[in-house]
This record gives C-alpha cells, sequence and structure tokens, in this order.
C-alpha cells in the first residue's frame, strides 16, 4: 500500500521522527461539559470550553506529536499548540442518534473535509459507535456512511482517522458480561475497517481486553473474564487482522491503567502504531479547573498533566512506525 503525496504529508505531521503517532486528544465536547458543570455547580460557557481545551493544548503539545480537537470549541486552542505538533480535527457530531436504535453518527453541519482542512486540519478523525453483532440494516448504513466519508478524504486528500467504539445496548459496558465479549467485537472491527473500501489511513482502537478483568494486572478488579496468557492472545488475535496502522485510544480509563494496558501489548508482541490519548491525561484536572479556575489547573497540566502525558509516552518505545506498512522508507518520511 502506497500513500497519496497529501496523505503522507499529513500522516507525517501527526507523527514522531520514527513514524510513531504519540498524540493527545481533546475533542470531547458533550461529556466535558456535564463534567464541568458537575464539578462547578453551574453552567459551562463557550468561553469556558475554549479556555479548557487551550490549556491543554498549550501545557501538553510541547510533549506530543499531534493533538486531536474538534472546531466546535478547539480552533482557538489549534492556534496555541506547539510547531512540533500537528494537528487532527473531529468531523462527527459529540454523541449519537438516541432517537432510535443503533447509535447511529451523524456529521457536524457547517463543517466538510474541505472545511476542516482549510481550518488547519492534517488529518480528518471519526468516531463510530460500532459491534458487528447489530441487525444488518443499521452496520450497512454505518458502512456507507464510512465510506462517503473516506471518498471525502480521497477526493481532498488527507488522512482518515477511523475510531470505533464498541458497545451492547442495554448492557454494562463496564462489566463483566460485556467483558468477555470485548475482544470478538474490537476485533471484527479492526477487520472490518482496514478493507480498502472504507478508505481508512489510520485504525483509532481500543484495548481489546477491559484490564479490570485479567487475572494479575495491577487493576485487577478481583473478578477475571481472561488470564493473562489468553489477553495477551487476544491482543495477538486483534492486530491479527488489521491491515492498516492502528493506535489505541484511552476510552477513559485512568492513567495508570492505560499505561498497563500499553505495556500488555508490548508483551504481546503487538505492532501498534502509537495512541490517541485523551481523558487519561488530564481528566483528573477537571475539578481543579472547575473549582480553582485556569491558573491552579494550568499549574496542575504542568505537574500531573505532564507527568501523564510522558508516563504514556515511555511505554510508546515499544510501539511500531507505521513507515513500512505504507512502504515509506524513514528518509522520505521526512522530505
Amino acid at each position: 500500500m502506497r500513500l497519496t503525496p497529501g496523505k503522507l504529508a499529513g500522516l507525517r505531521k501527526v507523527s514522531t521522527d520514527r513514524g510513531v503517532i504519540a498524540a493527545a486528544a481533546m475533542d470531547q465536547r458533550g461529556s466535558l461539559q456535564k463534567s464541568l458543570a458537575k464539578d462547578k455547580g453551574g453552567t459551562v460557557t463557550d468561553s469556558m470550553m475554549e479556555e479548557f481545551k487551550s490549556l491543554v493544548t498549550e501545557v501538553l503539545t510541547p510533549h506530543a506529536s499531534a493533538i486531536l480537537l474538534d472546531p466546535e470549541w478547539g480552533l482557538p486552542a489549534s492556534k496555541r499548540r506547539a510547531k512540533n505538533a500537528g494537528l487532527l480535527l473531529a468531523y462527527e457530531k459529540t454523541g449519537y442518534d438516541k432517537t432510535g436504535p443503533g447509535r447511529l453518527p451523524d456529521l457536524l453541519d457547517l463543517w466538510s473535509v474541505r472545511r476542516l482542512r482549510e481550518a488547519g486540519a492534517d488529518c480528518i478523525k471519526i468516531l463510530l459507535y460500532y459491534t458487528p453483532f447489530d441487525p444488518k440494516n443499521i452496520n450497512d448504513a454505518k458502512h456507507a456512511w464510512v465510506e462517503r466519508i473516506g471518498d471525502e478524504c480521497r477526493a481532498n486528500d488527507i488522512p482518515f482517522f477511523l475510531e470505533f467504539v464498541g458497545y451492547e445496548e442495554g448492557a454494562d459496558e463496564k462489566g463483566l458480561d460485556y467483558a468477555k465479549k470485548k475482544p470478538e467485537i474490537v476485533t471484527a472491527s479492526m477487520k472490518e475497517f482496514s478493507k480498502d473500501r472504507y478508505g481508512v489511513d489510520v485504525l483509532k482502537v481500543e484495548v481489546p481486553v477491559n484490564l479490570k478483568f485479567v487475572e494479575g494486572a495491577r487493576c485487577y478488579a478481583g473478578q477475571a473474564a481472561y488470564s493473562r496468557k489468553q489477553a495477551l492472545d487476544l491482543f495477538r488475535q486483534a492486530a491479527g487482522v488489521a491491515k492498516k496502522p492502528f493506535i489505541y485510544l484511552s476510552a477513559g480509563v485512568s492513567n495508570a491503567e492505560f499505561a498497563e494496558s500499553l505495556e500488555l501489548a508490548a508483551e504481546a508482541g503487538v505492532k501498534f502504531n502509537g495512541v490517541l490519548c485523551g481523558r487519561a491525561t488530564w481528566k483528573d484536572g477537571i475539578p481543579v479547573y472547575a473549582k480553582q479556575g485556569p491558573d491552579a489547573f494550568r499549574k496542575w497540566l504542568q505537574s500531573e498533566g505532564v507527568k501523564n502525558i510522558n508516563n504514556v509516552n515511555d511505554r510508546l518505545k515499544a510501539a511500531s512506525p507505521w513507515f513500512p506498512i505504507y512502504e515509506v522508507e524513514p528518509a522520505m518520511a521526512s522530505v
């Protein structure tokens, strides 16, 4: 597989010189508003959302290869990122359609891939809630939706990052029963969206196990869904079906749990190509900002936030460059 010049340039801008994606994520919208409002005990204004995102971007991007932002509140923040950091912009609306089954997605009304690129995006990112166990008509609609976005990214010659998050209607997605189904959901999703028809350049994937249910894990919660050996095998099975570069998302877990997940991936010998890590880096600072204000939050980011992102970066020493997947010579990637 080879990349077009625009896609190669975009991927290069969000990667380290080694060809690893060490990106921070700050595109949370609805969930961030709710968390801030809960801790603040009042309304969260647009300027507060912009300020929060700007502070995270300013303090953390010197330690990241890129930042993922949204065009609704994140554009002021994009101007405050470090020179070394590329920019991914989200194209989907926050949340999903709650009027029917299937967690169907939608795109931002006033944006297109062309407009996001004009706003400074090096890459486009989409979030899709997905499970292979949904009815065929629901997944057909999702497949067609991803195909359209893939074609739009091809037409604008910009890399397409697809993030898919598994789910099960009516289930406790943090519970033991779902943990047992998660590996199959993640693996089937990685296999499906590796197909060329979707035009996805980088898969943004969940860790295929829930670490709280892995026997012997530091964050083990007491009930086992898998032994450590089974967990390592599940990492390998998921990675084995990927035909495109893939990076792990933190999915709201703690920094310690995400770091341990990356250690497990390394132990399994998985050739993952980086991370797009959001809440595991900065979510513990939400009450600091809400209750003590921006100056206190900046200080928290400079100490705890930087410590968190460097904790993840240390685990990225085990990540593999995406260069060989796209037949890029390392020397050419930096041209």
